[in-house]
């Protein structure tokens, strides 16, 4: 193990002085720094993951896999957590909506995990590949068409194409009529904008969804759910769904957005696949970057450290597949062995589907616009400063535009888009207005009624 720094070698603001903060502007324009910092404490370090809040982080990659694959003496439970207990984790703190208790998979354990996860597991396991690819290059053809005719041939990557394409393929999974759609888009994107009143928002969307199934039951994954043999309540059902929506599209569009950046970024390597941009993404900007809070059924040692029974263990996914005795001999690794998907098992029911679904994203960009390429080099991006996720602020890109085509549209099509099809998402999720740039005045309706109008060749 790398032995710590002295004190004289540690500069002010390091480990030695506190716990690191892994929040704010410093954390998001350089977390690697941090993570170099902390390792100096060992397999694990003690960190602020919000103000006032503390947890152990684990950075080292065989750390991590030992707290993962170890259900007996890590649990997810975080009703367990010590301080939130005692009273000691501010009112209304950003750790809360993250790492407080909600009876789904991903805060369960043993039997209760089990039910839920199988329910979840082979749910998703009824999702036809090709199926999927056909949403996914839809959703994307739409969202290209709503900026691609801009006479600027500009656009904002992350808030008009990364974002919103999740949203549009999981409603679509869900079997979500429109209405329901835009407010369940509605009700996600606020949650993870901090809009007050988006979880009412959601949680009303999603049980008039499952209502509407109970009544008319469909080829959906709402359906699946709800007629799987571990005979889910219609609570259970609505909380995986908020649990496949929470810990799918956000990750997803980051992967998307960072994995387009590299793909056009200046140190690419012309004619490698879209596969190795996703791998690399997954690898070095995992969109997970700081989740997966256990606790010890017991006091535990990891390293020179001990932890007590019941304070949060926080996984460093992002630092763990940069760690550097990983590093050393990683290409003699798989290309999957990163953490980016978890491991044990919690691990990410859905990695397969969110590999393919980010490789079809970034492939359906390049081949319908050409000549895109990146407003500014890759490493002048911007980073959110959160230490949950890994992703891009924005994406300038810039493009040749297309000529506005006229005449009916086909259904399911890019053809003869009509004027009011060109226009640019409104909702929070979709990006800024593009008014004054030639478009035509938006459409009625939310992201997922214009999305569905627009396959219809409304």
């Amino acid at each position: 193990m790398q032995q710590p720094l002295e004190p004289m070698e540690i500069p002010p603001g390091c480990p030695a002085h506190g716990n690191v903060q892994m929040y704010g502007p410093s954390f998001g324009a350089d977390p690697e720094s941090h993570y170099a910092q902390l390792r100096h404490y060992g397999p694990s370090a003690p960190v602020d993951i919000a103000p006032d809040v503390q947890a152990e982080l684990v950075t080292s990659y065989d750390a991590a896999l030992y707290v993962l694959q170890n259900p007996a003496s890590f649990v997810r439970d975080s009703r367990r957590w010590n301080a939130l207990n005692e009273g000691r984790v501010p009112a209304g703190s950003p750790a809360l909506p993250m790492m407080g208790y909600r009876p789904n998979a991903l805060f369960s354990d043993g039997a209760a995990h089990a039910r839920l996860r199988g329910a979840v597991t082979d749910s998703l396991a009824t999702v036809n590949e090709h199926q999927l690819i056909r949403q996914t290059q839809q959703s994307a053809n739409y969202l290209i068409s709503q900026f691609s005719t801009d006479i600027r041939g500009q656009a904002e990557l992350m808030a008009e194409y990364a974002q919103p394409l999740p949203l549009l393929v999981f409603s679509e999974l869900f079997g979500c009529p429109p209405e329901i759609g835009d407010r369940v888009i509605a009700g996600i994107s606020g949650i993870f904008e901090g809009t007050p009143g988006a979880d009412e928002v959601l949680g009303g969307a999603l049980t008039e969804l499952i209502a509407l199934k109970r009544r008319r039951p469909k080829d959906d994954l709402t359906t699946r759910l709800m007629e799987h043999p571990a005979q889910l309540s219609d609570e259970e059902v609505l909380h995986q769904l908020v649990t496949l929506l929470s810990g799918g599209t956000a990750p997803l569009a980051a992967a998307i957005g960072t994995s387009s950046a590299l793909y056009l970024g200046e140190d690419w390597q012309v004619g490698l696949p879209v596969e190795d941009a996703v791998s690399q993404t997954l690898w070095n900007y995992a969109p997970i970057a700081n989740y997966a809070a256990h606790y010890p059924t017991h006091d535990v040692e990891l390293g020179d450290r001990v932890v007590r029974a019941n304070d949060p263990v926080l996984i460093s996914f992002a630092a763990a597949n940069t760690d550097p005795k990983l590093t050393e001999h990683r290409e003699q690794l798989s290309a999957k062995a990163h953490l980016a998907f978890g491991a044990g098992p919690h691990a990410c029911p859905a990695k397969d589907p969110a590999f393919m679904i980010t490789v079809t994203a970034v492939e359906t960009l390049l081949n319908q616009l050409l000549d895109v390429e990146m407003r500014v080099p890759f490493k002048s991006l911007t980073w959110a400063p959160s230490p949950w996720s890994r992703t891009l602020v924005t994406l300038p890109i810039r493009f040749t535009p297309r000529a506005a085509p006229q005449g009916p549209k086909p259904a399911g099509t890019n053809a003869g888009q009509t004027s009011q099809q060109q226009t640019a998402l409104s909702s929070p999720a979709a990006g800024p207005s593009r008014t004054g740039t030639g478009a035509a005045p938006q459409p009625k309706g939310g992201l997922f009624s214009r999305f569905l109008a627009w396959t219809r060749g409304e």
